[in-house]
């Protein structure tokens, strides 16, 4: 049986609701990581892994691993299908529930897909360099299940090396300083300035990054 496999290159092929499937395996031995990497990461049933040549199966997963050893930037916006996504404009304007949902699951990563919810939304609105993006709405949380790896990777680098207290630079902006300064500051820092050497390191990054108000 001959069959077609796409082999993803660049994590922006690959969606955080597959790195979510494969993240949450329980599984240690390394021929069944690699058959599970292949399984979701190109879409093929187990049938078809297990019918491939050995010396295939090591450099596909030598192509998929290397997609991880990169620097992660941030990513304005993303198009899936034709809808376009913007990561949103101005993080001291987030409602308390934004901000809630934000710091409460953007380090777990079972729960990942709503933290993203809250920063990539629809654009709603568009006219030359002018956008709206469409008001926070958590029960679209599992559409962002589909939002492109690369983005949501670049996404949580970004709060990373922006520091764990977030919220005291939000908190003293908010006093001194109008929307406009504030995501001025914030897209002036250096996006991407961490590399993620695996899924692994991602994994003790999220498990430390919290942006809580206490």
């Amino acid at each position: 049986m001959e069959v077609k496999l796409n082999i993803p290159t660049t994590l922006n092929e690959i969606t955080l609701g597959q790195y979510q499937e494969f993240s949450k395996l329980d599984v240690t031995n390394e021929s069944e990581i690699q058959s599970k990497m292949i399984e979701i990461f190109c879409e093929v049933p187990s049938i078809v892994v297990r019918n491939m040549k050995a010396t295939d199966i090591v450099d596909i997963c030598n192509i998929l691993n290397n997609m991880f050893d990169t620097k992660h930037q941030l990513i304005n916006s993303f198009k899936i299908g034709k809808q376009e996504y913007s990561f949103i404009p101005s993080l001291e304007d987030m409602s308390f529930g934004e901000y809630v949902d934000l710091d409460t699951f953007i380090g777990d990563n079972d729960n990942l897909h709503r933290a993203m919810n809250v920063l990539y939304r629809p654009i709603d609105l568009k006219q030359g360099n002018r956008y709206k993006i469409k008001d926070y709405d958590p029960d679209l949380s599992e559409d962002a299940k589909n939002y492109p790896l690369d983005a949501v990777l670049g996404a949580i680098v970004f709060f990373y090396d922006l520091g764990k207290d977030l919220s005291t630079v939000m908190l003293n902006f908010s006093k001194e300083a109008n929307e406009e300064n504030l995501a001025h500051y914030l897209t002036s820092l250096p996006n991407g300035g961490g590399t993620i050497q695996s899924m692994g390191s991602l994994m003790e990054i999220l498990q430390g990054l919290k942006i809580s108000l206490n």
